[in-house]
């Protein structure tokens, strides 16, 4: 069974920093690429950061220069470390596994950040 599951989720005020982690079930995901994206309330589910198995990565505009995403193979996870958070970061927050023509989701990890 392919899981994803996510860890790190918390209320932060504006300005702080959070890790969110994403441990995945089995080796397979390390020959493949990982993300996260959000979802906030009312809106659609967005790209915040991929990563391929290589390391090559993507960013949204919205996150580029205060989140960092790395993954560890030899552990078979990813991270997200978000720094300068603002409120408009506020959303639930999934890990993502693109393996052949299937796609694995996580269950969301909630990020709050107050103003």
């Amino acid at each position: 069974q392919v899981q994803l599951v996510e860890s790190g989720g918390d209320l932060v005020q504006a300005g702080g920093s959070l890790r969110l982690s994403c441990a995945a079930s089995g080796s397979i995901f390390r020959a493949f690429p990982m993300g996260w994206y959000r979802q906030a309330p009312g809106k659609q589910r967005e790209l915040v950061a991929t990563i391929t198995s290589g390391g090559s990565i993507n960013y949204s505009d919205s996150v580029k220069g205060r989140f960092t995403i790395s993954r560890d193979n030899a552990k078979n996870a990813v991270y997200l470390q978000m720094n300068s958070l603002k409120p408009e970061d506020t959303a639930v927050y999934y890990c993502n596994a693109k393996i052949l023509s299937s796609e694995y989701w996580g269950q969301g990890t909630q990020v709050t950040v107050s103003s």
